[in-house]
């Protein structure tokens, strides 16, 4: 028997398909809601962790540039430097002979040449405990430096004491025996010692270009996380926004609100200061401490060439040492006045005419009126205008030096709150979110 729809049961059909309809409406809405709070918390965390990662990473490579990889350029540079000087006062402590004019020059350069001695024990000693164990060929070759350094002081002493056995030995003159032990010193230096602490030196260098490279990667893998998830973040905080307003017929949700807000500057103070750092840390590097390491390099190189003109003496009018002279100052000028001024440049120009003027005399077998000139304290003899030189050259370094200490403890202020704040702003944008969905949810129950 079949059974048939009157027409009075349409509107009875037609009101079970409306409550259907609206009953698979609100069905869906909380899951929509919930599936939109759960997405902008999703974004919210990653945000957080990407940020919190990048910034300590950046953290500890700053870490790493200021307090390591600086710190061993800047000392292979002054073991560079120390070891020049350390010959240069051994070559002006033999040139004074037994001179009694001369005593406090003498006892002037045998404490120099002790200092410098100290000195580049404890650059070694720095080096060795900086390779940490891990780089055995900067081990090696710190500890062929140490072998080298014994060497050359065993020729230095020896010098001196075949230098002593001559009674009231002449200024500016040494005896066969130890002009031997003195040549074999400055080979020791020059083609042992010296090419070891520059490898040293570019090692150094090529750690911190490293350490720099990788800094800069990590920069841009945060601007990219930043952008990336801040960016979707935002988005979805928005969407979110505008289609609970359409659907609840509510034009603000302070809490969502308060989200959106937040996200954005949180993720634009991100930025801020990736960028803050990042430019103080260029200009640690590019302002301050290449500039640092040039000016020690051409202060070593200066003190060298200084020194052959006292073996230029010492050494009986040795061409070798006339010809190093010529190679080490002639591009040393236009250097040091690019690196420290036109005043530096100035007063080493004074030098090489206090060098041509010693030269002269000595080959015009004036031997004492060249020693006089090499160690005079007034203006125009060498000592003086190398020591205007050198206080010239000194004062810009010191303030290199400064400027770099300056700008990593800018960077490293800005970096200060980089993981903190991330974590405590975004944890705030995570519990706003069930809070601004909290009620609308609670229609549904």
């Amino acid at each position: 028997m079949r059974e048939w729809v009157t027409v009075t049961d349409v509107p009875a059909v037609m009101e079970t398909t409306r409550n259907t309809a609206r009953n698979l409406v609100r069905n869906e809405t909380p899951a929509r809601l919930r599936l939109w709070s759960v997405l902008v918390v999703v974004a919210a965390t990653a945000l957080l962790l990407a940020t919190s990662l990048v910034m300590a990473r950046i953290r500890s490579q700053v870490r790493v540039i200021g307090r390591e990889a600086a710190p061993q350029a800047a000392t292979a540079a002054d073991l560079y430097f120390a070891l020049s000087d350390m010959d240069a006062q051994a070559t002006r402590l033999l040139l004074t002979g037994d001179s009694d004019a001369l005593a406090g020059t003498r006892v002037d350069a045998l404490g120099a040449y002790r200092e410098r001695s100290r000195q580049v024990d404890a650059d070694l000693e720095r080096m060795l405990a900086a390779s940490g164990g891990t780089d055995v060929a900067g081990q090696a070759v710190v500890v062929d430096l140490l072998d080298g350094l014994a060497v050359y002081h065993q020729r230095v002493g020896q010098t001196m004491t075949a230098a002593d056995r001559v009674d009231r030995r002449q200024a500016g003159r040494l005896p066969g025996e130890a002009l031997g032990y003195y040549t074999q010193a400055t080979n020791v230096l020059h083609l042992r010692l010296l090419p070891a602490a520059e490898q040293l030196r570019d090692a150094a260098t090529t750690r911190l270009d490293r350490a720099y490279a990788g800094k800069r990667a990590t920069e841009a893998t945060g601007y990219t996380l930043v952008l990336l998830f801040g960016g979707t973040l935002v988005v979805l905080l928005i969407t979110l926004q505008v289609w609970m307003a359409r659907r609840f017929r509510r034009s603000v949700n302070p809490a969502l609100l308060g989200a959106t807000v937040l996200s954005l500057v949180l993720g634009v103070a991100a930025t801020v200061v990736l960028g803050a750092q990042a430019g103080r840390m260029s200009a640690a590097r590019d302002d301050h401490l290449t500039p640092y390491l040039a000016l020690s390099q051409l202060r070593a190189v200066g003190y060298d060439a200084a020194a052959d003109t006292s073996r230029y003496v010492v050494a009986a009018n040795l061409g070798l040492y006339r010809d190093d002279f010529t190679a080490k100052s002639r591009s040393l000028p236009d250097e040091i006045g690019r690196v420290a001024g036109g005043e530096a440049r100035q007063r080493w120009e004074d030098y090489q005419r206090d060098h041509e003027k010693v030269l002269t005399l000595a080959e015009a077998g004036k031997t004492g009126a060249a020693v006089d000139a090499l160690t005079g304290i007034r203006r125009g003899d060498a000592a003086f205008d190398f020591a205007y030189f050198d206080a010239a050259v000194g004062a810009v370094t010191d303030v290199r030096k400064a400027g770099f200490d300056r700008e990593l403890r800018g960077a490293e202020r800005a970096l200060r709150g980089g993981v903190v704040v991330p974590i405590v702003g975004l944890g705030v944008v995570i519990l706003l979110v069930p809070l601004g969905v909290r009620r609308r949810l609670a229609e549904y129950r």
